[in-house]
């Protein structure tokens, strides 16, 4: 009997592993502060607070988008505009990035979605990479194309931390071991534990899931830990107009920030901050935007209006329980 062929959108392409021994390098980048940004979903409005946050903070903090930073944007001009904001920073290529830049449309959106996730989910993803490659290719042209040669995972520090930054896991692109249920299942322990040995990391700053996440683990001894930033550029949390980013810092995150949770990891025996900080961008302004480029039947409005109005079925206690110190 023939193997079953993979599915688009489920199926997660060879060319996304690396294996978390690639970790196990020189870092290319060193801060004080971090800004992690996944999922920003082409929301400018949100990119607008995030560059304003950042320009208050006393120590300037790296911004490092770790991918899926288009994907509503289908405005050219937007789309356009939105790309060359990001690519001032420090960028780091997603599964719609991978996927804009071509032309085989076999992975879909190259989510990799599990099969929890209902194949109208699916779906509606794949529709949506078929139209927002035709904006990439009139925004960008043939430019569209150094997407691909973005990075798929970074290695930062912080003090003496090491800081795996990644768009999905830390194997796989578009890999799901960091959303909440695999991160708690005991079954997976000795794997995520193998997971810090070989990356020769404390931390992992992810996105991919589109809910956030914050857990630590113990290995040989050592704190380390991942925090997922669930997306910047729509609601995390049930009822919340808010995007999410993460903080990973020397010191604590500043008052006028706000912070929906901070934890201290001890980390070679230096006080190491991680946060997740909401970023209350114009919800009104952002909506309208949305519906103009998504109306009502469209394949984005569908799927994501009701998240944008009102947030998934999610809250923070799920992303970080009260417990957790």
């Amino acid at each position: 009997m023939p193997l079953e062929q993979p599915r688009a959108g489920r199926n997660c392409p060879t060319g996304y592993a690396y294996g978390a021994a690639v970790f196990a390098r020189a870092p290319e980048l060193a801060a004080q502060t971090l800004y992690v940004i996944g999922g920003l979903y082409g929301n400018g409005q949100a990119l607008d607070l995030i560059e304003s946050l950042a320009a208050r903070e006393d120590v300037p903090p790296q911004l490092v988008f770790n991918g899926d930073f288009h994907w509503f944007d289908t405005d050219p001009a937007i789309f356009a505009e939105l790309h060359a904001r990001v690519l001032r920073h420090t960028a780091l290529r997603g599964n719609v990035e991978t996927e804009l830049a071509a032309d085989d449309e076999a992975a879909g959106c190259g989510c990799g979605y599990p099969e929890d996730v209902s194949d109208d989910v699916v779906a509606h993803s794949n529709q949506i990479i078929v139209a927002l490659r035709a904006t990439a290719q009139q925004a960008l042209g043939a430019s569209r194309n150094a997407l691909a040669a973005l990075p798929m995972h970074l290695l930062a520090t912080v003090g003496k931390a090491r800081i795996g930054i990644v768009h999905g896991d830390a194997t796989t692109l578009a890999g799901w071991d960091f959303s909440r249920e695999r991160l708690d299942d005991p079954a997976r322990r000795a794997i995520n534990e193998q997971v810090f040995r070989k990356a020769e990391v404390a931390l992992f700053a992810s996105s991919h899931t589109c809910l956030p996440a914050l857990r630590r683990f113990r290995v040989e001894g050592k704190e380390c830990g991942v925090i997922n930033n669930g997306a910047a550029g729509l609601p995390n949390f049930s009822g919340v107009h808010a995007g999410l980013i993460s903080r990973i810092a020397l010191t604590p995150a500043p008052s006028w920030l706000n912070v929906q949770y901070e934890r201290i990891f001890r980390i070679d025996g230096e006080a190491i901050h991680v946060a997740a900080i909401a970023v209350d961008y114009d919800q009104t302004r952002w909506r309208a935007q949305f519906l103009r480029d998504w109306p009502q039947g469209s394949e984005a409005n569908t799927a994501y209006l009701q998240r944008i109005d009102h947030g998934p079925a999610y809250s923070q206690e799920q992303a970080c329980p009260a417990g957790f110190k």
